[in-house]
């Protein structure tokens, strides 16, 4: 079969292979991106198609064709490892209300946000959401803020007092007199956030890509140097123009830079970087770690500055009793009556409160008239004692001497029939693993932890102060905490900001930060989406984690580049020198290609 004909048959798999390679490098060529990895594999795989045909030269065209499928490869992985974009803001939308009741003439009237002015009335029934910045004209609720701040303790709200749109009405019937329209209202503006935090947030090209674009033209520039200034030399030493282009020199010359292209041809690095970087995705995850693309394991890898938040991340976000201090009865008594007065409660604190005497409901005390007093507490009758549960106000509502507690947290008073009988401070505890996760993060050379929180200073400082952080910022807005971030990248140019948040409000910060990392296991979606690595399992110590196996998968591949290159480096000189043969070239090729994936693989089976 002649030459003609063998390339016939090999242009078809080559084309099947090599198609959107060849585009790809005809677009930057187009567009002015010359020196790509795609056109460097396009010249070097058409060097190889063109072998052949020169006197004496053996036909590449296996090269040419398993070459091409190798980038193929190599790109499929780099694919997969990026995932789907994150980009997408979808989950933040179910906080964006269809419809809002905005009372016109005395009449509720179903309308979309978008028609509602500043100053109309609007009505909020319980379990709805707020759908506008307003001002309560009519009722008194508890809010759940968490959307917002990602603190769980609900708000009270009264006559007077400001509701932002995203919080959820838990109790009363609310008319509120608008103060921004939808879109100036906190939710879009959180929505514009996380919007212009992506359109901020850089996208570091890849390792390969940045390679190539220096790799290629010197490699490109060398090769049409080998082929035709040794022909210039010799033919102008001999006065002889005419042989320099026909003469035996020109094909030996020509053929040596041909080779000197396959050689330098980067598909090892093409296909082990890549490699690397896919099994430390997949390593990661076998340990609970979702790392959305391989350009997040080079950032975590260099990760100096952690920024967490603080509630659902270093503590539970739920709520638990932590000290019960009786003035006259004992502890068990004290939650026994505590627990029973809040036993229809759907307040939080009332949840921790059975959460404390499990038994409640079976022991057969009989609870009548429950009254309950907005943004005070409960009473109610246990037995044949009332008994007030709640805050100072009720206290002093009822004519009983309290005494406050030095713990942090908040604090329910327990009145018996008018006579104070002690109280219990419930807290949003820290989680277990928050002390092992800043432990290892010091340990793998962090250098600053930081705090950002919407909760109050004194709960902020004592979670600081007990994690050994080294600063904190509390009563911060989504807004506020985003600028805190910004605050720490500019700091020190040479930082690398990773921010640990669960919530809806944390959102924005995961964005804009160079890395941002969610809580998974009870984090928002909107979180999730926004973030560049989810903790499946709400595990903080999964940080230092991420981090560790990030620097073996980058120290992996570095050992790759450096191995590749040292290689085809040594073999491209003698190819210069025309002292390597072809099985030189094909171990340059192919045995470097081979040798570095089973190192990458290694990423695959490390212990971390």
């Amino acid at each position: 079969m002649s030459t003609w004909q063998l390339l016939l048959v090999y242009l078809v798999p080559y084309l099947i292979a090599g198609f959107g390679t060849l585009k790809e490098a005809a677009e930057g060529i187009a567009h002015g991106d010359v020196f790509n990895e795609d056109f460097l594999m396009s010249i070097a795989t058409i060097g190889a198609l063109s072998i052949g045909f020169f006197p004496g030269a053996e036909s590449q065209f296996p090269e040419a064709v398993f070459v091409m499928l190798f980038f193929q490869i190599g790109e499929l992985f780099e694919h997969y490892a990026e995932g789907k974009s994150r980009d997408s803001i979808a989950h933040l939308m179910d906080l964006r209300p269809d419809t809002v009741r905005v009372l016109r003439d005395g009449v509720a009237q179903l309308v979309t946000p978008e028609q509602v002015g500043v100053g109309e009335q609007i009505e909020i029934h319980p379990g709805e959401r707020v759908p506008i910045d307003a001002v309560i004209e009519e009722g008194h609720t508890t809010l759940n803020t968490s959307a917002l701040t990602g603190e769980s303790m609900p708000v009270e709200a009264e006559i007077g007092d400001e509701v932002l749109s995203g919080s959820v009405n838990i109790s009363g019937l609310l008319r509120c007199r608008t103060t921004k329209s939808f879109g100036e209202s906190t939710v879009s503006k959180i929505i514009h956030l996380v919007e212009d935090a992506n359109e901020h947030k850089s996208r570091s090209e890849t390792f390969i890509t940045r390679f190539a674009h220096v790799y290629t033209p010197i490699v490109v520039g060398l090769a049409v140097a080998l082929a035709i200034i040794p022909p210039l030399v010799m033919a102008f030493s001999e006065h002889s123009f005419q042989m320099a282009l026909f003469g035996a020199q020109f094909p030996t010359w020509f053929y040596r830079a041909l080779m000197f292209l396959v050689i330098s041809c980067p598909c090892a690095l093409v296909l082990s970087v890549p490699l690397s970087f896919f099994g430390g995705i997949g390593g990661a995850s076998r340990h609970g770690v979702l790392v959305k693309g391989a350009n997040f394991i080079d950032v975590l890898a260099k990760t100096d500055t952690v920024v967490f938040d603080k509630t659902g991340t270093l503590t539970e976000g739920r709520f638990q009793v932590v000290a019960v201090h009786p003035d006259q009865y004992d502890e068990h008594q004290l939650l026994h009556l505590a627990a029973h007065v809040e036993h229809f409660s759907t307040h939080p604190i009332g949840a921790a409160l059975r959460d404390a005497f499990p038994n409640e409901a079976t022991d057969g005390c009989q609870v009548s008239d429950v009254e309950e007093i907005a943004g005070q507490g409960i009473c109610a009758k246990v037995g044949e004692n009332k008994v007030c549960v709640g805050n100072g106000k009720l206290m002093d509502a009822i004519g009983v001497s309290w005494h406050d507690c030095g713990e942090t947290g908040t604090i329910v008073h327990v009145a018996v029939d008018g006579i104070y009988v002690g109280h219990v401070v419930i807290s949003d505890v820290i989680r277990e693993d928050s002390a092992v996760a800043v432990s290892n993060l010091r340990s793998l050379g962090v250098q600053r932890l930081v705090m950002l929180t919407g909760d109050r200073e004194a709960s902020a400082e004592e979670v600081a102060r007990t994690l050994g952080l080294d600063e904190w910022h509390a009563q911060l807005l989504p807004g506020e905490k985003l600028q805190e971030v910004e605050r720490l990248k500019e700091a020190d140019g040479s930082s690398t900001v990773a921010f640990v948040g669960d919530g809806i409000n944390d959102a924005p910060v995961l964005a804009r930060a160079d890395v941002g990392i969610a809580m998974g296991g009870l984090g928002s979606d909107a979180a999730i989406d926004a973030a560049d690595v989810v903790l499946m399992d709400d595990h903080p110590s999964k940080i230092a984690l991420a981090v560790r196996i990030a620097r073996k998968t980058v120290r992996i591949a570095r050992q790759n580049v450096i191995f590749a290159i040292g290689v085809k480096v040594l073999v491209l000189v003698l190819a210069a020198l025309g002292i390597a043969t072809m099985w030189m070239a094909v171990f340059a090729d192919v045995g470097v290609t081979v040798i570095a994936v089973l190192n990458a693989m290694r990423t695959l089976k490390m212990n971390y």
